[in-house]
């Protein structure tokens, strides 16, 4: 909003150019978010506390000490992440920008979901809310929507490269050897774009939601990756970067590096209240729309696969809930003491703070990695 009221000034007053620099408007969506964060954290967790009562409702099939340390937090700070992001998200980027409208339109109605399930555990004190398979077809039909305009946009991209929109980039691999083997950009994939773009989206979102276990553990890895793809889109949002680094060019994605920087400002301001011992849980509602937020920014940058690297963390959580399952079933035995695998490791004896600190590191560790395949090729 503050690019389309104020940059028609910059000729009269110098002052307003910067409004025209995406850098400068990411820094301000990071400020803007952390600065709601503060004014109305506060008190959005008292109000939550007197309207939840008992709290979260605490699995009696988790570890025991979460029963006695975290019964009585209350949940739904998503709610204060959305917030944030959103208002800071309206206000920074440039609303003329399809991606932007498609990501939050991502985000606002995985966090709707995400609200209906915490309110259905919190009223019924039960850790059972929204039916698992009607969660993951309202997933689906959004992610499909998202993908689906996604490729439209990008098709009708003039200066997009051929091919681009319906197909996938590999890490490590130059561009060079896509246009030589299939005359496009990536491996194409035609209209079945759509299905794995949409798989990807669902994917990041319950794998973020598996990883927030612990306080603090989904909140900063969210951050990260939100950081290393804000530089993404920026990269290949810009033509000139972008063929210097020899990755396709995507016109108009650089925008949505002003989404992830509201991500991190809302991330950093949740963090304060979420830090051990935390005084609210993002729950559901904000747990699905940051990783269907960074997943459907994966994908509008076209750097799909790359997420599977930066996210790393996210992949690892949700491999060892299907590792734990398969292994139940196949064989009637456990690989982990419990999963997802940062459970595996309180019941190995860490301390929460260890997983945590050490899960940011690896984080931190798999971002750098994932940033690298922009040059590695």
């Amino acid at each position: 909003m503050l690019y389309h009221l104020l940059t028609p000034l910059a000729d009269d007053f110098q002052l307003f150019n910067v409004f025209r620099y995406l850098t400068f408007r990411t820094g301000g969506a990071i400020m803007t978010a952390l600065l709601i964060s503060f004014l109305f954290g506060p008190s959005l967790i008292s109000w939550m506390r007197r309207k939840q009562g008992r709290g979260q409702p605490i699995r009696t099939d988790g570890p025991q000490t979460h029963i006695i340390e975290k019964a009585g937090t209350p949940t739904m700070g998503g709610v204060l992440i959305l917030l944030s992001l959103v208002i800071a998200t309206f206000l920074w980027a440039r609303l003329d920008n399809i991606y932007v409208w498609i990501v939050m339109g991502v985000t606002l109605a995985f966090g709707a979901l995400g609200f209906i399930d915490d309110y259905l555990k919190v009223t019924k004190q039960s850790a059972d809310g929204v039916v698992g398979s009607l969660k993951l077809a309202v997933q689906f039909a959004v992610a499909f929507l998202a993908a689906y305009l996604c490729m439209s946009a990008l098709s009708e991209a003039p200066d997009a490269p051929v091919g681009l929109a319906t197909s996938v980039g590999v890490p490590f691999v130059p561009l060079s050897l896509f246009e030589k083997w299939f005359n496009a950009p990536g491996v194409p994939l035609g209209i079945f774009i759509v299905p794995f773009a949409a798989f990807v989206i669902v994917g990041a979102s319950n794998t973020v939601n598996l990883t927030d276990g612990l306080d603090g553990l989904a909140t900063v890895p969210v951050m990260i990756a939100s950081g290393a793809y804000a530089l993404i889109a920026y990269l290949v949002g810009n033509a000139i970067y972008a063929g210097y680094l020899g990755v396709p060019f995507v016109p108009g994605v650089g925008e949505l590096a002003v989404i992830c920087g509201a991500i991190i400002g809302a991330g950093l301001g949740f963090l304060w209240y979420n830090a051990p011992p935390a005084a609210i849980f993002m729950g559901d509602t904000g747990s699905l729309a940051l990783g269907g937020a960074i997943g459907s920014i994966a994908v509008a940058s076209k750097h799909e696969i790359v997420l599977a690297i930066v996210g790393g963390l996210f992949v690892l959580e949700g491999l060892s809930v299907m590792i734990q399952i398969a292994s139940f079933k196949l064989t009637g035995k456990r690989v982990f003491r419990m999963a997802p695998i940062h459970h595996h490791f309180e019941q190995l004896g860490w301390k929460e703070s260890t997983i945590v600190i050490r899960f940011w590191i690896i984080a931190v560790v798999l971002a750098l990695i994932g940033l690298a395949t922009l040059k590695l090729r």
